[in-house]
């Protein structure tokens, strides 16, 4: 215990930042009422097993040991004190508030005339009794809940006293049965301060789960370690977590199970309204989803009926949002609601809300606020009332106006400028597209029976002068080109989505040139329809006025490919959908008790609610992405075609940037490899957290599985990547890509890609949306217009007249941009609640294993030198992508944060 308490007390834990919130529950030492030897004397009695998680039964014991058991008689009833933490749910609904309080104003009568109810508990030991061969249990106590709780308290502690034989053996589990009629949230208990077993759960009323609730102690063992008395227990824990994939799910139900996607469309609104079912075809595959078991749609028994007023989305009711991450995200959709208010009102009152100069654009974006003049204390002048004025005007329009995103920075220009279209592929929400150009012209890989011969319009002498003298060979030779490809990605969907209402797309690529100082410069357009080769065309960097809006045209039909294939395909589809089943996996086949749940269990935390949001109201029929980004209702078909090539071993950083042909393995350079454009900020930046983080990794999975027999003998650890591969990837499973799982190298590299996607890569394509992307003029969701084309007499006279506001009606119009805005905006958002990269709150469950606090504690410090060298680099301005004039920081990979939207920091999961 000494040990225990040097490793889990103040010294190391509360400098590391791992402590938790403020009203985090602390279990506090309690001292037995029992006239026998104190337990910290008993614990030695009751052979306690040792920390390397070995069975208690394989435990001997000392000499003394022996004589203290001897000097007691068999039999002896003793009392273990102990102190559990419970929480009600939080009542935020007015009417429900009052209708409890008239409710509970006979509660205690209620209780005496019909039934006494309390919440019952009972001690598991980690022993069978050797007679019955059943698992030794306490007896059960009953506790009764004051009047304070019941009436609505947020959160309260009770002390309890278990009584036990003195052959009891350890604590190893708790049963919890509530007979009241409402849930209770279990934070945890503390036996004798020295038994922790955190919980964090609801637990429901035994008349609709009537099953006890198994909460283990906080010990990790590997199945082949568990104590006898709590094996069967664990299979049951996890036998309930499965259910039975029968039935609707009910919110208060905790089951996890897979399904496919058929719940995106509406068929009984029409067939416009009808979606392909994504998963379980070889035309429309899709990783799965949390299954809820809705009835079908009444007019497609394939299709699950859509969520109504009465019937929610299901997942398990641990993952629901509580608390202060609620009050926060209603809040943020509270203000995205208002400031959608006008521009809606606007557009209802005329027929065309379209941008007509840029001023209007700014309009939506709040003033510089004048409320920095700060008059001396205890004076009332002019400037201290028009202070007082501007506060509460500020305050009014924070509900009503978009803060100014930092991409603006002082120069709201119309359009993107060429070196921030290159510097925004390496250093801007989506770094993930760019590749390097290793065949020209380029090729396209689509079905050439199918969709015709798609022969490149690029000739070498569009873009020949812009190579400082070489070749097109010697550029490519000399890893010079790079390019932006979306032809394959938009061009099988091109006809349905240009025939939309208000919605106009090419199949863009764009050639960059790394020059000298190393950034991007866009040389060459091409501009895809589906009609064939001769509607293709390319345009390269202007020489006059026509020419250069012309280019500006193109570079935003850029920049909306980009913002439609960033959102479905590299933040939607690689880090939501296909990190979802790793997650269902996780719960379904390895035991709380699992090292490797542990080791996940802060990586899993709030997706599945949030993946349940977007299929409620984002990716759905009539969502916020159909609604916004150029695909429009093609959007779920873009997110399959591109599962065809999704591949979790491509998901590594290193394998991603080599696949991607800007990076090269090298010996010589700190990481193993070396990258072909050197100041490539979310690389760079990322390399370090990648190696820091499979260390970490490498560490834990090193210390619970020494040697490749214990990986292939571990039961629950091969069937959760068994389930993972022919079940939530099962339109995968037959791939030849998949790892096996054999040795601790390989078990390492697959948590640690999942645990890189989850956190760095997510956080690297979300938390800039709004910083980054959340001005339209330079980052356009979607395009409403074409190129004026030459033999079009009107268009070309209203760009030669007006071309800033040509330009500008290209745009989505104010309703559309600022529903985009809002949207982001709450994307981008932290809660004040954030756990992130680095920080857990749950290391009191390697209290016995001081190697694996020290590899957490090395994390940490390394994730905190990673931001120092963080800041180094944004004052560089050897680093032009990330330091310079008008140019923003990259932040996006700094694993800290406060609250709200600040371009920065690395959540442990996918919050939001």
């Amino acid at each position: 215990m000494a040990m225990g308490k040097e490793i889990m007390g103040q010294t190391m834990v509360e400098a590391l930042c791992w402590s938790s919130q403020p009203n985090r529950f602390w279990f506090k030492r309690q001292r037995t009422v029992s006239m026998l030897p104190p337990f910290s004397e008993l614990k030695t009695m009751l052979q306690l097993p040792s920390p390397l998680s070995q069975p208690p039964s394989s435990t001997k014991l000392d000499e003394c040991s022996k004589r203290r058991l001897a000097s007691n008689p068999l039999n002896v009833t003793l009392t273990i004190a102990g102190t559990v933490a419970l929480k009600n749910s939080e009542i935020t609904d007015h009417k429900e508030m009052m209708m409890m309080a008239v409710m509970h104003q006979h509660f205690d009568n209620f209780n005496n005339a019909v039934r006494e109810r309390g919440i019952v508990l009972q001690l598991v030991s980690t022993e069978i009794d050797p007679r019955t061969m059943e698992t030794k249990l306490s007896n059960p106590v009953e506790l009764k809940l004051p009047k304070h709780f019941k009436m609505g308290a947020i959160r309260s502690t009770f002390e309890l006293e278990f009584e036990i034989d003195s052959d009891f053996g350890l604590p190893g589990a708790i049963t919890v049965t509530n007979k009241y009629d409402r849930e209770i949230f279990v934070e945890g208990f503390c036996l004798e301060g020295f038994v922790d077993i955190v919980c964090n759960s609801w637990v429901q009323p035994e008349k609709i789960h009537p099953e006890e609730r198994i909460f283990f102690s906080n010990k990790a063992y590997l199945p082949c370690h568990t104590p006898a008395g709590l094996k069967e227990l664990r299979k049951e824990e996890l036998r309930l977590l499965r259910g039975n994939g029968k039935g609707v799910r009910k919110g208060c139900e905790r089951v996890y199970d897979y399904d496919v996607y058929n719940d995106l469309g509406n068929p009984e609104k029409g067939r416009e309204n009808v979606r392909p079912i994504l998963g379980g075809t070889t035309e429309y595959p899709s990783p799965r989803r949390c299954r809820t078991g809705r009835p079908p749609a009444t007019t497609d028994k394939k299709c699950e009926s859509r969520v109504n007023s009465s019937v929610e989305t299901y997942v398990p009711r641990d993952e629901v949002f509580e608390g202060m991450r609620k009050k926060t995200l209603d809040e943020e959709k509270l203000k995205g609601t208002t400031r959608n208010l006008i521009p809606f009102v606007r557009s209802c009152m005329s027929k065309c809300g379209d941008f007509k100069q840029l001023s209007d654009v700014q309009q939506i974006y709040k003033r510089k606020q004048v409320d920095k003049m700060k008059p001396e204390k205890g004076t009332t002048t002019p400037w201290s009332l028009l202070t007082n004025t501007s506060r509460i005007k500020n305050d009014v329009e924070d509900y009503f106006k978009f803060n100014t995103p930092p991409i603006i920075n002082g120069a709201s220009d119309c359009c993107i400028r060429d070196e921030e279209l290159g510097r925004q592929a390496l250093a801007g929400i989506n770094p993930l597209s760019i590749e390097r150009l290793e065949v020209f012209p380029p090729v396209s890989d689509l079905d050439p029976s199918i969709y015709g011969a798609q022969k490149s319009a690029l000739k070498e002498e569009h873009i020949r002068s812009h190579l400082d003298g070489m070749s097109v060979e010697q550029a490519m030779a000399e890893k010079k080109l790079f390019i932006l490809d979306y032809h394959d990605a938009y061009l099988p969907f091109l006809n349905g989505m240009n025939s939309q209402e208000d919605r106009k797309a090419y199949a863009t690529r764009t050639i960059f040139y790394l020059t000298p100082l190393g950034t991007l410069k866009p040389i060459a357009i091409e501009l895809s329809l589906s009609e064939g080769e001769s509607s293709k065309q390319v345009l390269t960097p202007p020489l006059d006025a026509t020419s250069h809006w012309l280019w500006q045209i193109a570079k935003a039909h850029v920049c909306s490919n980009d913002a439609g294939v960033h959102q479905l395909v590299h933040h939607w589809l690689r880090t939501h959908a296909c990190m979802e089943p790793f997650i269902i996996a996780t719960h379904r086949q390895l035991s709380v008790m699992h090292p490797i749940f542990k080791l996940l269990k802060p990586h899993l935390k709030h997706t599945l609610q949030i993946n349940a949001l977007a299929r409620e109201a984002l990716i759905n029929e009539g969502g916020i992405i159909e609604s916004v980004f150029s695909p429009g209702k093609y959007s779920i078909e873009i997110i399959s075609a591109a599962y065809k090539d999704w591949r979790f071993d491509m998901e590594a950083l290193p394998a991603d940037l080599i696949r991607r042909g800007v990076a090269e393995p090298d010996p010589t350079q700190p990481h193993g490899l070396r990258l072909l454009i050197e100041d490539y900020p979310y690389a760079n930046d990322g390399l370090l957290i990648w190696f820091a983080l499979e260390n970490l990794v490498r560490t834990y999975v090193n210390y619970y599985y020494p040697d490749g027999n214990m990986v292939r003998s571990d039961n629950e650890l091969q069937d959760w990547y068994s389930e993972i591969i022919n079940v939530g990837h099962a339109d995968h499973a037959n791939a030849s890509w998949w790892s096996t799982l054999s040795t601790p190298s390989h078990l390492t590299s697959i948590l640690t890609t999942f645990i890189w996607v989850v956190s760095v890569q997510h956080s690297a394509v979300n938390f800039g949306q709004y910083p980054l992307a959340g001005y339209v003029p330079m980052r356009s969701p979607h395009m409403k217009k074409l190129l004026p084309q030459v033999g079009n007499p009107e268009e070309c006279k209203e760009i030669m007249e007006d071309p800033e506001g040509y330009f500008l009606s290209c745009l989505p119009n104010l309703f559309e941009s600022t529903m985009f805005l809002a949207v982001i905006n709450i994307l981008s958002h932290h809660s004040p609640d954030e756990e992130y990269l680095g920080q857990r709150k749950d290391l009191s469950e390697w209290a016995a294993d001081p190697e694996i606090i020290q590899a957490f504690y090395k994390f940490s410090m390394d994730l905190k030198r990673v931001e120092k060298e963080i800041e180094k680099r944004n004052k560089d301005p050897k680093r032009r992508n990330r330091c310079g004039a008008g140019i923003p920081p990259y932040d996006l990979l700094m694993a800290s944060s406060r609250p709200g939207v600040t371009g920065r920091g690395v959540p442990n999961s996918i919050t939001i």
